[in-house]
């Protein structure tokens, strides 16, 4: 038999039920949107990340180093495995800008005098590298220079080495080392108060007086290196010159930042599609299954005139693979249209010289089979039921549904409901798996909200944390090198500098059996009134004078609990390796690292009284004088006001929460809309009959409606609760992935983000309950009871 007229009975059943059919077509545009978007991202910044890399060739191993002879590059070149090596020389500058009276810091990097670096090249966004034979010329980061507004020519002031220079700015440019240019320390990037400058060589090493000598190295391996073999030998050749310890790129910053933005993506674009893509599997069930009950007589007929049981099963699949392909090419474009947006706002954040946005074809395949293979599992069961009936039962009128009194009422509460009350429960009770499903779906919904408030709530959770209960200072002021105490008493003879506390910084690598990590202890003061150390409650932890506190992640890396004993390398100075016990695991959402009493830490660097930095409060008022103050003292290194660094996360997070907070809204009221939508219509198809029925007996518009939107209120009512339980073991399995050794999500949700995601909930179905209410409203009586059985 032919397929033609199968095929117009396609197209009519779907005009029939346009309604429902856009309903769950735009469910799985919301699926394939979010698969396509963050998919897309991942796979276009990764290989845009790779072929910077590659043409600006970034190096595979770094370290740092107080000095040593040029003379040094030899032996590393000699290393097996060592392809290429590059010396260079950094330091940390203070810079005064016209216009901006906040402290403002910089990493000053030198390049050859001959021209671009062999390694870490420059890509020169304007203007030209800097010129040798000027000693006041520099290129600038591109973030640094777009937030000041700098251009070729324009000039700001800075302390170097103590001394002050006024700078010309020849170029801004970009390096694949600092795709991410993020200050050490702070918990977001700040183009603002920290940039990036590059120096000739000769300049730089005349104002460090570093000429032969250099404190900085790059290097790249061989194909077939062993990268830890490699650092392992250099770090033998350099840690007498006061090496930190060298690093492979994984743990370089900017690289670092990169690889856990890649792996939340990852994470986003498998949670997201997947409800999505269940909520449009259980839609396309219940009506296919309803479709298909409704059509019982048309199927046998079509069967009695030949129609094989196989073409009957295509038949339905293709309703299927209908609404699937107008899901997936409208997914796909409004994924492309947004996933552009958001690689527009990491390229904010994460500056390459462009994105090379790109949907590869496997994603498109990808969101294609995945969509398929999820309708068919959720309708094979009704197409083949549909194709296996035999014609002669088919000709005979499905078996009524059994009526019999609701639990509720067999346990005597029926006569505290009214008739229309109890019809709403005999229905949801008759039909117990669609109606669970159907809550299930709007849960799910909710659960989306509930997701997209949790991350502002977890931020606001680790900033009070972090800046409120832990750390108390206005502005944490470093020295270029560890000193004297006594140098707090020159900090507080600044006007407006109220109090201040020091603390001493040593890096370090940590060991535990056969597990290590390389990071910092800071030592601070007994009884310290602006740094506390919180356990697991929050409590204030007394250091004790021997002993180390770790953070609890660092703890469960290491291995170790209270009472442990752990090795500690020393990495700087006399590098002692000393055994201290663990005391005490500290609460910290970000960074992972070890306290110490200062006393105890300057003993085990067998060192006098010695700081690294201090901790001041400081008299609004004054700010605008301790900052001039600041930049003028020749052994500060630099400051951080805590303020500034609290209100520049807010900024740059604002733009990329308020995105990701709109997409989760649309898409949440999308999967509310469809889910209620389609079981009001299917109940209305139903029960249409029942409803007219009882118009005609007397009952009110407003009574009928009732009885069916009750039924839907009550779905929705229950799947707001179910939905809090949901998101919040969503936020907890985003928490667990997203933990890494740089931060941590407190699983937090606020009163407040509950909220939202239940009015978003109800609004939505609130509109597609007006719109049944409407057909309702509608129906044509004579017409309804004349229809048959």
């Amino acid at each position: 038999m032919s397929m033609k007229s199968l095929n117009v009975k396609l197209t009519r059943d779907l005009w029939r039920m346009k309604g429902q059919v856009l309903a769950i077509i735009f469910v799985i545009v919301c699926g394939i949107t979010n698969f396509i978007m963050f998919m897309s991202n991942l796979d276009s910044l990764m290989i845009t990340r790779g072929k910077f890399y590659r043409e600006y060739v970034f190096a595979d191993v770094f370290a740092t180093l107080k000095r040593a002879p040029e003379s040094l590059k030899e032996r590393i070149s000699a290393i097996p495995g060592v392809a290429s090596v590059e010396t260079r020389i950094t330091a940390d500058v203070k810079l005064s800008i016209a216009g901006f009276e906040e402290p403002v810091t910089a990493r000053i990097i030198s390049i050859p005098d001959g021209g671009e670096p062999l390694l870490n090249k420059l890509y020169i966004r304007k203007g030209r590298l800097p010129d040798a034979v000027k000693d006041d010329e520099v290129l600038v980061g591109d973030t640094f220079a777009e937030a000041h507004r700098f251009a070729p020519g324009d000039r700001m002031g800075a302390v170097i080495n103590g001394k002050w220079k006024t700078l010309t700015i020849v170029g801004v440019g970009l390096s694949p080392e600092f795709v991410l240019q993020f200050r050490p320390g702070a918990i977001s990037p700040d183009y603002k108060r920290y940039g990036i400058l590059w120096m000739s060589k000769t300049t730089l090493s005349t104002a460090y007086d570093m000429k032969g000598a250099f404190n900085d190295i790059a290097l790249t391996c061989m194909p077939d290196a062993d990268e830890n073999d490699v650092i392992r030998q250099l770090d033998n050749i350099i840690n007498r010159y006061g090496s930190f310890g060298a690093y492979g790129r994984k743990d370089q910053m900017s690289h670092r930042y990169l690889n856990e933005e890649f792996k939340q993506l990852a994470i986003f674009s498998f949670i997201f599609p997947a409800i999505f893509i269940a909520v449009a599997a259980f839609l396309l069930n219940v009506v296919i299954s309803r479709t298909i009950k409704t059509q019982r007589a048309q199927v046998a007929i079509l069967k009695a005139f030949g129609y094989s049981n196989l073409k009957i099963g295509l038949h339905y699949f293709k309703f299927v693979f209908v609404i699937i392909v107008f899901g997936v090419a409208g997914g796909t474009a409004a994924g492309v249209w947004l996933g552009r947006m958001l690689g527009g706002l990491y390229m904010e954040f994460y500056r390459f010289p462009y994105l090379q946005y790109r949907l590869d074809p496997w994603i498109f395949l990808a969101a294609m089979l995945i969509s398929l293979f999820a309708a068919l599992a959720g309708t094979a069961h009704a197409i083949g039921m549909a194709a296996k009936v035999p014609p002669a039962e088919g000709m005979r009128p499905e078996q009524p549904a059994k009526y019999r009194k609701a639990f509720f009422e067999r346990l005597g509460l029926g006569g505290f409901l009214s008739q229309p009350a109890r019809i709403v429960a005999r229905n949801l009770e008759r039909r117990p798996i669609r109606s669970l499903l159907s809550v299930v779906g709007i849960a799910f919904a909710c659960a989306t909200m509930v997701m997209s408030g949790f991350f502002k709530d977890a931020v606001d959770y680790m900033v009070h944390i972090q800046f409120t209960l832990s750390q108390q200072e206005d502005m944490k002021v470093t020295f270029i090198e560890s000193t004297s105490r006594s140098a707090l008493y020159s900090m507080k003879g600044i006007r407006g500098i109220e109090y201040a506390e020091g603390f001493r910084t040593v890096p370090v690598r940590l060991r535990y059996g056969h597990r290590s990590y390389k990071t910092a202890i800071e030592g601070i003061d007994a009884g310290s009134a602006l740094r506390h150390i919180l356990d697991d409650k929050l409590k204030p932890i007394d250091i004790p004078f021997s002993g180390i506190v770790l953070t609890d992640y660092l703890g469960e890396y290491l291995g170790v609990i209270p009472g442990d004993m752990l090795t500690v390398e020393v990495l700087e100075g006399e590098r002692p390796v000393r055994q201290i016990p663990v005391v005490a695991l500290a609460k910290q959402y970000m960074g992972s690292m070890g306290y110490m009493n200062i006393t105890a830490l300057n003993r085990l660097m067998r060192e006098g009284d010695t700081i690294s930095g201090a901790s001041v409060v400081v008299d609004p008022l004054y700010k605008k004088d301790i900052y001039n103050r600041l930049i003028h003292m020749p052994r500060v290194a630099g400051a951080v006001v805590i303020k500034d660094e609290i209100r520049n996360f807010y900024d740059t997070q604002a733009q990329a929460m308020l995105f990701f907070t709109f997409v989760a809204t649309l898409m949440a009221g999308v999967i509310t809309f469809g889910v209620i939508y389609n079981n009001a219509r299917i109940a209305l198809s139903e029960r249409s009959r029942e409803l007219t029925s009882l118009r005609v007996l007397g009952y009110t518009r407003g009574e009928i409606s009732y009885i069916l939107l009750g039924e839907l209120a009550l779905i929705t009512l229950a799947a707001i609760p179910l939905g809090f339980v949901i998101g919040q073991g969503l936020c907890s399995y985003l928490a667990r992935a997203a933990a890494s050794d740089i931060f941590r999500i407190p699983v937090i949700i606020e009163p407040a983000t509950y909220s939202m995601a239940a009015a978003v909930v109800v609004v939505s179905a609130a509109i597609s309950g007006l719109i049944v209410r409407h057909k309702l409203d509608h129906l044509n009586l004579v017409e309804v009871l004349k229809a048959g059985e």
